[in-house]
Formats: structure tokens, C-alpha cells, sequence
């Protein structure tokens, strides 16, 4: 009988243990407060969505930059998961509202876009993250998909602000001169089968970025496509991947966005 007790004890303390590592192991995330908010870019209000931990505190900040389809659930839903994860998070409407329904709305969509006016939407995001009393104003981040990807490399270079950025299959930059303006470390995200940004033009852009000193990690993705991130897209979505990318980012982004 005591025999048993003693085995039972033991059992008890060894699930103690273990709930116990799990407790401080996994991430605990926090309660996130959501609204559609209203930024001034020039002379046009535009929308934006932002997502915030619910939470007394200063916490760092990040924009996002959607795909060519507009800004739709998914990228809502990305902001979520930072503001999750202790992070004030905004995605900017490029679009003023409007969603692609078909590749071809998506390219007139994109087509139509000044990229004067996409940084000037940007800056407008930052200058509103950095006026709230909850954002570390020196600790913004940025990251884009697709065409965000690309907007959020040449924010990267226009808008000194930024303290991070992550670009996922964005289109790159060639210019050294421009790449020479950009101070903050970057990671990139890309995919082994992207027709549009081949590992090829990839591999010389980082070979450019650390030529001039600059920070810059890049994870090309074996056997996937482009858009691999987005479960929205059927024919190139790849779980396994899409995991390991949030991974990276979320281990870059607390690196370079952390309280010090």
C-alpha cells in the first residue's frame, strides 16, 4: 500500500514538473483590442486596422503592407497574432477600401498605385504609432507580403524610422546607392520556385546588402511558390513553411524590437 502511495507521488511531482515548464515555455498570449481607425495621408483620410494588446504597458510596434488583393481578413488577422504577442500592430488600406476578387482586378489595383503616396500612407501609419502613448516610438517594425513585400523594402529606404523590417517575396531593390540608405536590420522571406524574384536575384541582393554592411538574414523556402505564407491561396500554400517563416519572424522581430 505504500509501495503504491510513494508510485502515486512520484507521478503526482513528475506532472507537477512538467505542467510547470510548459507554463513558462509556451507563450502566453494576451488579450487583443481591434478597431478600424482613421489616418491623415496629405490631404485624404485614409483607413487602416489596428490591433493592440489590452494590457497597461509601452510596447513596440509594427506596420503591416498587404498583398496585391487588397487588405483583406488574412492581414487583419496577422495583426492579431503581433498585438497577441505584445506588439501594437496596424495595417494600412492602400486600396481605400477596395478588394480584388481576380488576378486581374489585383494587377489593375497595383497598376493604379503611386508609390509616392503608398510611402506617404506608410509615414502617416508611423507618425500615428509613435504619437500614441502605448507605442516605444524607437522600436517600429515593418513587414509586407507580395506587394507589401516590396513597399515595405522601399519604406525601409525612404522612412528612417523603422527599426526592423521583414520582407516576404517582395519585389528587391538593385540600386546600391538606395540600399545604402537603409539602417535597420532586415530579414527576408522567399520561395524556391517564385518565378517573379528567383533565388538568383535573391542571392544578389543579400550579396549587395552585406557588401555595403548592412544587417540582413534570408530564408529561401525549398519547393514552394510564391504567396506560400497565405492558407487564402490553395495552389501555393504550404503549412509546413508558412510555420517555420512565423518562426523566424517572430524570433527577429523580438531581437531587434525588444525593451532595452
Amino acid at each position: 500500500m505504500l509501495d503504491k502511495i510513494f508510485f502515486l507521488l512520484i507521478i503526482a511531482m513528475i506532472l507537477s514538473i512538467i505542467f510547470t515548464i510548459l507554463a513558462f515555455t509556451q507563450e502566453k498570449k494576451l488579450s487583443v483590442g481591434i478597431q478600424t481607425i482613421k489616418l491623415k495621408s496629405g490631404d485624404e483620410d485614409i483607413s487602416a486596422f489596428l490591433a493592440v494588446p489590452k494590457i497597461e504597458g509601452k510596447f513596440p510596434a509594427i506596420v503591416l503592407i498587404h498583398e496585391w488583393w487588397g487588405l483583406t481578413d488574412w492581414e487583419k488577422e496577422n495583426a492579431v497574432r503581433f498585438a497577441g504577442n505584445g506588439y501594437v500592430a496596424i495595417a494600412v488600406d492602400l486600396y481605400r477600401g477596395k478588394l480584388a476578387k481576380t488576378p486581374e482586378e489585383a494587377r489593375t489595383y497595383m497598376q493604379s498605385l503611386s508609390a509616392d503616396v503608398v510611402i506617404r500612407d506608410i509615414k502617416s501609419a508611423v507618425e500615428y504609432l509613435k504619437s500614441r502613448d502605448d507605442v516605444l516610438p524607437d522600436k517600429i517594425g515593418i513587414i509586407g507580403w507580395c506587394m507589401g513585400g516590396g513597399f515595405a523594402l522601399r519604406s525601409l529606404i525612404e522612412i528612417p524610422d523603422f527599426s526592423a523590417g521583414v520582407i516576404c517575396y517582395g519585389r528587391l531593390v538593385e540600386d546600391e546607392k538606395q540600399l545604402e540608405k537603409i539602417n535597420a536590420p532586415i530579414l527576408g522571406i522567399f520561395a524556391e520556385k517564385d518565378r517573379g524574384i528567383p533565388p538568383e536575384t535573391v542571392k544578389k541582393f543579400e550579396e549587395k546588402m552585406k557588401k555595403l554592411g548592412k544587417k540582413i538574414e534570408v530564408k529561401i523556402y525549398s519547393d514552394v511558390n510564391h504567396a506560400f505564407m497565405n492558407p487564402n491561396n490553395k495552389n501555393n500554400y504550404d503549412e509546413i513553411s508558412t510555420k517555420n517563416a512565423w518562426d523566424l519572424i517572430d524570433k527577429f522581430f523580438k531581437k531587434n524590437l525588444a525593451k532595452k
